[in-house]
């Protein structure tokens, strides 16, 4: 559809739906033209309804006059999946946050706008647990989360954002008002259409709300830090605790390079007389029985495994021993002004492979790779820094993710754990998965959105973000 045509849909939208609801100024325009994937486009509106039906209204003149339509929450997610790269509206969910507990059935009914703090806040307001905990958690969506499918520092014990999802509401690309499950605990009428909408980075279809399923608050919970000699007896050291069937709330690893940042930045030693060493955050959570025992058999290992171990004896003690995590990532940028921040998931029989590649890696690519990341679950966020300004550095870094990726997928791996593909990973989806499984994919994209209107140009088509200039924009999330 030609430009011409675009603006008279914006047009005839506004009259429907009011200055309040569609915006076209400069502003507003330029301030949902990017992400944090920092790739800007700039829409022609801006479209944030009120009301859920009005999100059926929007998609239906969409698809009249062949307007592409992005979704967006909070904007958070890393690789672009917001960006209007096809220009068109963005449709911004943040107005409908709605947070209702449901304290009999430990169930939470959100609207897409929902920031994910506050919605567990509320829940643990009433002794609910909502475990999901993505680190922008005190800005991002539900929305937003259950696009990426997010993750968090919890999903090794209690899963991620599809674990807990039990029903969605919204619309298809068409316009028309879908609800995929009811809020109950079981469902088997029909196809599970609920869990494409998931992961399916707004391609399929728009969320307006969601039914959550909450757990009981833990009794009490117990941190414990622990060092070591270097990554790989770190990485065996966690398979072992793992081979116990001990299983922490959180299993959080920081390499060498990571700490060292971390201790710069703190100034301070975080074990004395082990400077960089790489570490292990524990935690553990159940009640205080539970705990007990546990307990032992943590300290146990740490002897034998560790050549540091701190244990927390209350919250202000455990919030002390994660000054390390909190602020070795927003460090990292004394080994560079550029980060490539790479979520990637390897099998926990590959882990001790997996660091003695990393290392290969910094020495092939001649760049800073500190990393870190949640061993509960295998999800290890690689951070390729270099200078963005130095056309060799980029060069590099760029080889070097490429490397990362094809490493990742020997070893059994995925090349995104909870950030998605968006725009920045669309190039090694064809490593991950098959032309049969693509077009598998692709198949059900016609099927729900026959029109392609629905953030378009996303997961499938080879985007070169290195291409694309980036505003340079510091977000209040990007201490990740």
């Amino acid at each position: 559809m030609s430009a011409k045509l675009h603006t008279a849909a914006t047009r005839q939208l506004a009259r429907r739906l009011g200055g309040d609801i569609v915006k076209t100024d400069a502003k507003s325009r330029e301030a949902a033209s990017f992400d944090s994937g920092r790739m800007a486009f700039l829409p022609e509106a801006v479209i944030k309804p009120r009301r859920h039906e009005q999100v059926g209204e929007v998609l239906r003149l969409a698809n009249r006059f062949g307007v592409p339509v992005t979704p967006r929450g909070r904007g958070t997610t890393l690789m672009g999946s917001a960006t209007p790269v096809a220009g068109g509206w963005v449709l911004d969910l943040m107005r409908l946050n709605r947070i209702r507990i449901d304290d009999e059935a430990g169930m939470a009914h959100v609207g897409a706008g929902a920031v994910v703090a506050k919605i567990q806040d509320r829940a643990a307001g009433k002794g609910w647990f909502y475990p999901p905990d993505p680190s922008s958690r005190a800005y991002c969506t539900i929305g937003g989360n259950i696009a990426c499918n997010a993750g968090g520092m919890h999903g090794g014990k209690y899963g991620v954002t599809r674990d807990f999802v039990i029903a969605l509401r919204g619309y298809l690309p068409s316009g028309n008002y879908v609800e995929w499950g009811t809020a109950t605990r079981k469902y088997a009428a029909g196809f599970n259409l609920r869990d494409l909408w998931i992961g399916g980075e707004g391609m399929l279809g728009v969320v307006t709300s969601a039914v959550l399923r909450l757990i009981p608050q833990p009794e009490t919970r117990w941190t414990l830090l622990t060092s070591f000699e270097n990554e790989v007896s770190a990485f065996a050291a966690a398979r072992a605790l793992f081979g116990q069937r001990l299983q922490p709330a959180i299993c959080e690893f920081l390499d060498r390079y990571s700490v060292s940042c971390a201790e710069t930045a703190m100034r301070t030693t975080i074990f004395p007389g082990q400077p960089g060493r790489p570490v292990i955050l524990l935690e553990f959570a159940g009640s205080e029985a539970e705990l007990r025992a546990t307990k032992r058999r943590v300290l146990a290992w740490a002897r034998e495994h560790a050549v540091g171990h701190r244990a927390a004896r209350t919250r202000a003690e455990a919030e002390s021993l994660w000054a390390v995590r909190r602020k070795c990532s927003g460090a990292m940028f004394t080994m560079g002004d550029a980060k490539l921040n790479e979520d990637v998931t390897v099998p926990l029989s590959t882990y001790g492979k997996f660091a003695r590649f990393l290392e290969k890696l910094r020495r092939d690519s001649q760049l800073a790779i500190p990393t870190f990341g949640h061993l509960g679950d295998g999800n290890v966020h690689v951070n390729i820094m270099y200078h963005k300004a130095d056309p060799d550095e980029c060069r590099r870094a760029e080889a070097a993710v490429q490397t990362l990726m094809e490493k990742v997928v020997a070893l059994g791996g995925a090349i995104s754990g909870e950030h998605g593909i968006g725009l920045a990973k669309t190039p090694f989806l064809r490593l991950q998965h098959s032309e049969a499984e693509i077009g598998a994919m692709q198949a059900v994209k016609r099927a729900l959105d026959p029109a392609g209107i629905l953030n378009p140009g996303k997961m499938f088509e080879v985007f070169e973000t290195w291409k694309q200039p980036k505003v340079d924009v510091k977000f209040p999330w990007d201490h990740r």
